[in-house]
């Protein structure tokens, strides 16, 4: 047996259910409460200007700092930043429950996504150092894989089954206790190589343009949505988008330590596979929001209903 091998963590198996567990908590959260946005939508009286910015504001605030927070987890410790994540998002679920009006829903579900992008890149990379046998961290990332892909529809079926039976605020309770879950089990089971970590300068420039890149593409699509493509706004995001993400990629050929080392791009295969795949989550997601309104408001169809048929 390769000596690499008999040095794994013997709790590493144990490990992967929790950092499984903690995946599939964020994966449901991109598609729980689109079930239950009509309803919320009832009882907080949201525009419908407003309605479609609790599925937005979590997106933007993942997709923007989803880079910075895998950097994050390098400075801190990938276990530290995973159970902060793990924390935070618990608690902005607890706010986004008690919502009492349209902006304290918009707010927890902004900082879900901040807490999911400081939790979904730690336990990705957690994986990455407490699997260190080739065949067995296939074999792990399979797992993981299989839950980020059938966490969306797992989230349609628990989302309408919570808010028909009970209340639609419970698609934000559900999370806390996966939440304590997930933490008693980094807290106990999951450890980290002490030389895994990864010390270096933060890049500064990289994580201000990253951000306010993919923030101005997401808004952009999202103004695009309300104002038209040929609106002024829109168009100015998404030139905004364009020379900011041009900057960053000219930043990180030229910094010490980029925050994304150009050859993940630059290998065809690879770029290949991530097009490939972001192309598929952009519409199904997009689809399961216009499936809900849909089926819910002009079919008249109930929550479980409607998460069924949109799973097919």
């Amino acid at each position: 047996m390769p000596e690499m091998a008999k040095q794994a963590d013997p709790r590493r198996w144990k490990g992967l259910i929790f950092i499984a567990l903690a995946q599939l908590m964020v994966v449901l959260d991109a598609t729980i409460v689109n079930i239950a946005l009509p309803s919320a939508q009832e009882s907080l009286h949201i525009s419908e200007g407003n309605k479609q910015w609790v599925i937005t504001a979590y997106a933007l605030a993942f997709g923007g700092l989803l880079l910075f927070g895998g950097r994050l987890a390098d400075l801190w410790g990938r276990r530290q930043t995973f159970i902060i994540g793990l924390l935070g998002f618990a608690a902005a679920s607890a706010i986004g429950g008690a919502a009492v009006n349209t902006g304290m829903l918009l707010g927890a579900r902004a900082l879900q996504g901040v807490f999911g992008a400081l939790l979904a890149p730690a336990a990705l990379s957690l994986l990455a150092v407490t699997f260190t046998d080739p065949k067995e961290r296939a074999k792990a990332f399979g797992v993981f894989g299989a839950i980020a892909r059938g966490g969306g529809a797992v989230g349609l079926i628990l989302g309408g089954v919570l808010t028909e039976y009970m209340d639609w605020r419970w698609t934000f309770y559900v999370n806390i206790p996966f939440a304590a879950v997930a933490v008693a089990g980094a807290i106990l089971v999951i450890s980290e190589p002490s030389d895994s970590r990864n010390p270096s300068k933060l890049d500064i420039p990289g994580v201000v343009l990253a951000t306010t890149g993919l923030v101005s593409l997401v808004y952009g699509f999202t103004r695009a949505e309300e104002d038209g493509w040929t609106a002024g706004a829109t168009i100015g995001l998404f030139i905004a988008a364009v020379v900011l993400l041009a900057a960053f990629v000219v930043v990180e050929g030229r910094v010490k330590n980029p925050l994304l080392p150009l050859r993940v791009l630059t290998e065809r295969n690879r770029a290949g596979v991530y097009m490939s795949l972001g192309l598929a989550v952009i519409g199904m997601f997009g689809l399961f929001l216009f499936l809900t309104y849909c089926l819910q408001i002009v079919k008249d169809y109930s929550p479980v209903t409607t998460a069924s048929r949109s799973c097919r």
